[in-house]
């Protein structure tokens, strides 16, 4: 799940708003099965997907000056 940051750089605008938009979403998913104490496949996910969102919204700014 994880993109690595040249991989990202290599996306259109286009996929960028897409791949945001499905990790906001998977992302929403892992907080919700927190809340309700369900146990998590892969803890670590969370984190990769946080790290994942701060690098693509770091590549939108970069992209829009």
């Amino acid at each position: 799940m994880a993109l690595r940051i040249k991989e990202i750089r290599e996306m259109s605008k286009e996929e960028l708003n897409e791949k945001l938009n499905e990790l906001r979403k998977e992302l929403i998913k892992i907080n919700a099965q927190r809340a309700t104490k369900a146990s998590m496949k892969n803890p670590e996910q969370l984190k990769q997907i946080k790290k994942t969102i701060a690098r693509i919204l770091t590549v939108q700014n970069q992209k829009n000056k």
